[in-house]
């Protein structure tokens, strides 16, 4: 399937999350509303963001990233470059150990890229997909031989594909590993219980335990924003993420609550279907680029941030905002122009197009497809 994104419309400008104050030091238990349940909790399969926020207590990666997108070593304490930056050489952490004891050395850095790389449905396979071979320098030392130069690796390290789960558990569970994940976070795995909750305990190996301030991790999926939000108000969660920006107001005005804003790596955006099945083949948005262009030069995305994100959103065109380090500055916002999309249109001999849009049921999403 041939499909092109639209530049983002928005770039969330709220952290989505608020954090109930001093609840950090009352208890050892940290509750945090999730806005939807996790897929499968094995990094070598799994997809979906707010999998992501559970992983970061459960499973450490070679690489993260710190708070202004740099990245910092994790589990790997440097790394190498050749002069054709075609090989790269990690040095990683002595003394880690997987929940379940094994040790995290070289041949299970080896044994994680090749899982990322072979298994079947993998979704890391293809951020991978220029590394041909792993190789075991010594037990602190691997090397990554590439097929040509890749400057996204130490950044695609920093997400699922650097994250390390035990061999001898990932070997012996199989297909089931994500029911019973084995990692070497600071949390291991207790239970889960679908749409329900999934808990965390600390891990007392940690190899960098003194940072770790709570004994349990209790995940809460709550799809509703306000439902979210009112267990947050009540007690029931300390932190939860994506806070609705209509929210944010009321939030304001309450002393027991504490909001943070980020830019976030994220945007709403709009696909084009360029040609997959009858509606690709036959909507003069997937058969004429200057139809699409048209689209884009009516939008006001100001206007859609303030009408439909309460304002608590950016305004941006790329994947990441024009704050950004890897903004590039060459391709800027397009001004809104309605009398040159109607020429492009005319041109295009459809004035009138008549296309299909689709949005997710998440109140937010809703709101901008109703104001696009």
């Amino acid at each position: 399937m041939r499909r092109t994104v639209l530049p983002a419309l928005l770039l969330p400008g709220l952290a989505a999350l608020a954090l109930a104050a001093g609840a950090a030091h009352a208890q050892s238990t940290l509750r945090i509303g999730l806005a939807e349940d996790p897929d499968i909790l094995d990094p070598t399969m799994a997809r979906t963001f707010v999998g992501r926020i559970v992983f970061a207590g459960l499973c450490d990666k070679l690489f993260d990233l710190d708070e202004k997108l740099n990245v910092v070593p994790q589990l790997a304490t440097s790394y190498e470059w050749s002069a054709d930056n075609k090989s790269l050489t990690i040095k990683l952490r002595n003394g880690v150990t997987f929940h379940d004891g094994e040790k995290m050395d070289a041949q299970a850095v080896k044994f994680n890229l090749e899982r990322h790389k072979n298994t079947p449905g993998s979704t890391r396979r293809g951020e991978l997909a220029p590394v041909e071979r792993v190789d075991v320098v010594d037990p602190l030392t691997v090397r990554l031989s590439l097929s040509a130069p890749f400057a996204p690796l130490l950044t695609v390290l920093t997400d699922r594909a650097g994250m390390m789960v035990s061999p001898k558990a990932a070997q012996a569970a199989g297909e089931k590993f994500g029911a019973r994940p084995v990692c070497s976070g600071p949390f291991r795995f207790v239970e889960r219980v679908a749409q329900d909750r999934i808990v965390l305990e600390r891990f007392p190996a940690y190899w960098n335990k003194g940072e770790i301030h709570f004994d349990r991790v209790v995940y809460q999926p709550i799809a509703d924003s306000t439902v979210r939000l009112a267990n947050l108000r009540s007690g029931q969660l300390d932190f939860i993420e994506r806070l609705a920006g209509s929210d944010v107001a009321g939030l304001k005005s309450d002393s027991r609550f504490k909001i943070d804003r980020i830019v976030e790596i994220g945007y709403q955006g709009i696909y084009f279907n360029l040609g997959k099945g009858e509606p690709g083949q036959k909507s003069p948005v997937g058969r004429d680029a200057r139809v699409r262009e048209a689209f884009e030069l009516s939008l006001d995305r100001a206007a859609l941030v303030k009408v439909a994100m309460d304002g608590e959103a950016q305004p941006g065109n790329q994947w990441v905002s024009p704050s950004n380090r890897y903004y590039a500055k060459n391709v800027p916002i397009p001004k809104r122009d309605v009398a040159k999309a109607k020429a492009l249109l005319a041109a295009a001999g459809v004035p009138n197009p008549a296309v299909t849009l689709m949005a997710p049921t998440e109140s937010a999403a809703q709101r901008i497809a109703q104001v696009v």
